[in-house]
């Protein structure tokens, strides 16, 4: 039996180093560009070519056709390009250097006017997207027209969009807590999976004839592959040989840097949109987002709701509870917590995955670094909810993108994240174990 046992456990850690393997082969293969459609307006970057875009619009916000813009530099295609119907433009350019587009005043619509200089100078790299904004005004000295300070329409406008981010915050840092729930690690690599998560969805785009249900869906899949096999050929082992949380957080954090520049020489130091159309809008009582913002908003309310059901009534659920409260305990009394970690890893990588995606659409692309940038506030997140409570995650996620997303009414942009920071502090003087977590007794 004893034999019969080792041979077993060689065969399972065998078969996790094949998945690791193969799972590098998948992100060498994935490092080669991979071809895109080309419509009228459309530029794939690839790794001999740079693509310098943007859209615009009117002063009430509806797209502005038939704009004229040039460009100057080292070599574009064309020199010159005018917007379509839906406001965009694009030049594709197969050389790296500093690039000016101008945009001609006399190409636009009646009684608009260019908000600030009519060139925008931009220092492109190549296999990269590139962005230059211009922004029209209604008034012919260039100032807007719209009021700055409060108004009920502006918060609510707001207040939905802090929804919108307390949602996707919600679906990493998910993974990110029920993690640290059954095995007490604080993962650093979460914020790149969310990158990787998105930056499938564009690979899979472009092979699956830019079918982005299918893209989405197969990123998912291999992001939770990925989590699968972390736990075989990393942490599982690792945990066998009794590591300390801190040497494992260490590994993480060494982790999380591996992923970020195989994530940067896979796309470059740019951005790489998901969805090549331009986002349409909706407005709902006053509340204008893109159709990708409602869309991702439905889903990330289907998928925290079916993560919140599972724990609560599916046997899984309940040995995840289990496992999460009293380890020693839960493998006493039958349950394989090694199997209900190897779950946890599975699922956290799905949802960050998920979260990269949806993430991706929102923000109408993503890089290396995106979730990168979202790692403190997904730890904040957790910490603000209670570490360890997947609905302590999501509670906290909601109260962060709503802080983060509501401070942009009174103070300036660059300051929406300390604001969401500096409450987890204030909160944490007053109830140290967050939210929804317990008093514990040390010593």
């Amino acid at each position: 039996m004893q034999f019969a046992h080792r041979l077993l456990s060689s065969r399972r850690r065998l078969a996790g180093i094949g998945a690791l393997v193969l799972a590098l082969g998948v992100l060498l293969t994935l490092l080669m560009p991979a071809p895109a459609a080309h419509a009228a307006t459309t530029c794939s970057a690839d790794a001999t070519t740079a693509c310098i875009q943007g859209t615009i619009r009117t002063s009430d916000g509806k797209p502005a056709s038939g704009v004229k813009l040039s460009i100057a530099g080292p070599a574009a295609s064309t020199p010159d390009t005018t917007t379509d119907d839906s406001g965009r433009w694009v030049f594709e350019v197969t050389a790296a250097g500093s690039y000016t587009v101008t945009l001609d005043k006399t190409s636009l619509p009646d009684g608009q006017y260019v908000s600030g200089a009519d060139t925008r100078t931009v220092q492109v790299s190549l296999h990269s997207d590139f962005s230059a904004i211009f922004s029209l005004s209604d008034s012919a000295d260039g100032a807007t027209t719209t009021d700055t300070g409060f108004d009920w329409q502006r918060f609510w406008q707001q207040f939905v969009q802090g929804v919108r981010l307390g949602l996707l915050l919600a679906l990493a840092s998910l993974g990110l807590s029920l993690i640290f729930g059954t095995t007490g690690l604080s993962n650093f690599a979460q914020g790149e999976m969310v990158s990787l998560g998105g930056v499938l969805a564009w690979f899979f785009m472009s092979i699956l004839g830019n079918n982005l249900w299918l893209a989405g869906l197969a990123a998912v899949v291999v992001m939770a592959l990925f989590g699968w096999a972390q736990d075989v050929v990393l942490w599982k082992p690792l945990r066998r040989k009794r590591l300390s949380l801190t040497q494992l957080m260490i590994v993480s954090i060494g982790l999380s840097i591996a992923l970020q520049y195989v994530l940067q020489l896979w796309i470059g130091a740019g951005t790489v949109r998901i969805d090549l159309a331009t986002p349409a809008t909706v407005t709902i009582w006053g509340i204008t987002l893109t159709i990708q913002s409602y869309v991702s908003m439905g889903i990330a309310i289907v998928a925290i709701a079916a993560v919140g059901l599972g724990l609560m009534y599916t046997r899984f659920g309940r040995a995840t509870r289990a496992v999460s409260d009293n380890p020693a305990l839960a493998s006493a009394s039958g349950i394989d917590v090694d199997r209900v970690i190897r779950g946890v890893w599975i699922m956290g990588s799905g949802l960050a995955g998920l979260a990269g995606v949806l993430l991706g659409l929102v923000l109408n692309g993503v890089n290396w670094q995106t979730g990168g940038q979202l790692l403190l506030l997904l730890f904040a997140a957790v910490t603000l909810g209670g570490l360890g409570t997947a609905f302590g995650a999501f509670a906290g996620a909601m109260v962060i993108g709503l802080i983060v997303e509501l401070t942009n009414i009174w103070l300036p942009g660059d300051l929406k994240y300390a604001t969401a920071l500096a409450l987890l502090i204030i909160i944490l003087l007053f109830r140290p174990q967050g939210i929804f977590g317990r008093r514990e007794r040390i010593g």
